[in-house]
C-alpha cells in the first residue's frame, strides 16, 4: 500500500479500523510514526492525546481539522514523558478550562466581573490552587446559567433552537471532559478527588450555558435561519480565539519534558 504523507491525509471525526476509512488527528500520528493504527499512539503523551481526540472529533469540518489540527501532529509527536511531566500536563489543561475557555464565553454573555474574576486566578498547578478557585468557578456558573434561562426566555422557540445549536457547534466542551479524564490517568486517584471532578465540571457548565445565553442574546426574537446566522456571528470570534488558544496549550504541554 502507498504510503500518505501528512499532506495527503485528511482528518475526519471518529475512530477508524484502518487508514484507508480515514484518520483523526491521533490516528494520524500513529500513522506517521510508524505505529500500529490506532488513537492511542504509543509515542504521545497521554494527556496531549486525549485533548487532541476531544477536539478533533469536536470540530465541525474535515476542512477545520485539516487547519487547526494537522500543523500540530509533529508537535505532539515523542511527548511521552514521566508520571510527573504528565501531572503537570493535566494541570495546565485544568488550568487553561477556568482561566481562559471559561472566561472567553463569560466575556461574550457579558458576565465580565465573573470572567475576570477567574482570569485573575494564580495559575492552577495543584489541589491548593484549585480551591482557591472553586468558590469563584461556582459562582460563574450560577450566574452563567441564569443567564441563559434570561437569554432562552426572550428568545422565540424557533430562535432558540437554532442558537442553541450554534452554541454547541462554537463550545466543544467534550474537550475539557476528555482532558479531565487523562488528567484522572496521569496523576492517579489520590490527587484527582471529589473536589477536583466537581470543580472541573462547574466550569465546564459554566462556559457552556455563557455559551448559550450569548448566543440566545444574538438571535433574538428572529426565526429559523436569521436566527442561526445572528448566533452563530456573535459566537465566531470566540470560538476563533478559543482554538489558536487550545493550539498553543497543546504546543506548551509538547514542550514540557523531564
Amino acid at each position: 500500500m502507498k504510503t500518505l504523507t501528512i499532506d495527503q491525509i485528511t482528518l475526519a471525526s471518529g475512530g477508524h479500523k484502518r487508514a484507508a476509512e480515514g484518520m483523526c488527528m491521533l490516528e494520524a500520528a500513529a500513522y506517521l510514526a510508524g505505529e500500529k493504527f490506532s488513537d492511542h499512539p504509543q509515542c504521545v503523551s497521554p494527556v496531549i492525546a486525549s485533548f487532541g481526540r476531544a477536539w478533533n472529533d469536536a470540530l465541525r469540518s474535515n476542512e477545520e481539522r485539516d487547519r487547526l489540527l494537522k500543523p500540530l501532529i509533529a508537535v505532539i509527536l515523542n511527548t511521552v514523558s514521566t508520571p510527573a511531566i504528565e501531572s503537570r500536563r493535566a494541570w495546565m489543561c485544568a488550568d487553561w478550562l477556568v482561566r481562559e475557555f471559561t472566561p472567553a464565553w463569560l466575556t461574550l454573555a457579558k458576565l465580565d466581573e465573573e470572567a475576570a474574576a477567574l482570569r485573575d486566578l494564580a495559575e492552577i498547578v495543584d489541589s491548593a490552587t484549585l480551591d482557591v478557585a472553586r468558590p469563584l468557578i461556582e459562582s460563574a456558573r450560577k450566574r452563567a446559567a441564569a443567564a441563559w434561562a434570561a437569554a432562552g426566555a426572550a428568545a422565540g422557540a424557533a430562535a432558540w433552537d437554532a442558537a442553541g445549536d450554534a452554541a454547541g457547534a462554537a463550545a466543544w466542551a467534550a474537550a475539557w471532559a476528555a482532558a479531565g479524564a487523562a488528567a484522572g490517568d496521569a496523576a492517579g486517584d489520590a490527587a484527582w478527588t471529589a473536589a477536583w471532578a466537581a470543580a472541573w465540571a462547574a466550569a465546564g457548565a459554566a462556559a457552556w450555558d455563557a455559551a448559550w445565553a450569548a448566543a440566545g442574546d444574538a438571535a433574538g426574537d428572529a426565526a429559523g435561519d436569521a436566527a442561526w446566522d445572528a448566533a452563530w456571528d456573535e459566537l465566531a470570534p470566540t470560538v476563533s480565539a478559543l482554538q489558536e488558544s487550545a493550539a498553543a496549550l497543546i504546543r506548551r504541554m509538547a514542550e514540557l519534558q523531564a
